[in-house]
């Protein structure tokens, strides 16, 4: 029989109470090893292992490891195993760019630039940066990455009479500070979000195996009344998810009152 490790502050197989389903035996030893014994990348116990440590079928252990997969605690490689998952970044819901959320959480921000050029704006992007169809707009196409690894691919669009030489010596580090400096300061922005499943040009970006989920961000920025940047993001879905605070819900006011 396979000798499976046991967590230090957990010794031996968990022991479940009466009832239990027998999936939640295997997730819960699973957690433990995530807590107290393994770091990210390492793999986890093969399922015939864990078949055998818990004398349940192969289902019962896909059913546990597929609930850490789906919290994104473990990702999957095809061919190679089940490995620990790096922490996915909790990204407020508030005007800030892709760079600063990185900072926040301790890793550098960085860009692979695939495409820069001044040209015609498109009916959609122009729609949204309130310029006639063809207006010139600066478009940057952008891998964005987090400590090296590739997190989001953007898509930016800027109109170009508030910035012609914008792109002159290269794009800049940070489109929104460079609009910044220029005397354009973001005040408001408004954001679409919805899932999908990635394009194949997506995945070969981001580098995507397992999972084949994004997190599509729409977002235009405003400086007042004038839009500043059209930004499309895909975001691995596996590295990704949305922090929103909310308050205290406020009883409706009669409207006899």
């Amino acid at each position: 029989m396979t000798t499976l490790p046991s967590p230090s502050t957990t010794p031996g197989t968990p022991r479940a109470a009466p009832g239990t389903r027998k999936h939640l035996l295997v997730r819960a030893y699973l957690s433990e090893l995530l807590s107290h014994g393994l770091a990210v990348g390492d793999a986890i116990p093969s399922e015939r292992a864990l078949t055998e440590r818990f004398d349940v079928s192969r289902t019962t252990v896909r059913q546990a490891i597929d609930a850490l997969v789906a919290e994104g605690l473990l990702e999957r490689a095809q061919g190679r195993g089940t490995f620990v998952a790096p922490p996915r970044a909790d990204f407020e819901m508030r005007l800030t760019t892709f760079g600063e959320e990185v900072r926040r959480r301790g890793m550098t921000p960085g860009s692979q630039v695939l495409e820069a050029a001044t040209v015609p704006c498109p009916p959609t992007v122009a729609d949204s940066l309130a310029l006639a169809v063809g207006a010139s707009a600066h478009r940057v196409l952008r891998v964005r990455t987090a400590d090296g690894e590739p997190w989001a691919v953007e898509d930016a669009w800027i109109p170009a009479p508030l910035a012609p030489d914008l792109l002159d010596d290269g794009v800049p580090e940070s489109l929104d500070a460079e609009l910044r400096r220029r005397g354009h300061v973001p005040t408001s922005g408004e954001e679409t979000i919805s899932a999908a499943d990635a394009t194949g040009e997506e995945s070969r970006l981001l580098a995507m195996s397992g999972t084949r989920a994004v997190m599509r961000i729409d977002r235009r920025t405003y400086a007042a009344a004038v839009p500043l940047i059209h930004s499309r993001f895909s975001y691995r879905g596996d590295r990704y998810s949305v922090f929103v605070p909310l308050g205290e819900a406020r009883s409706p006011v009669p409207l006899w009152a």
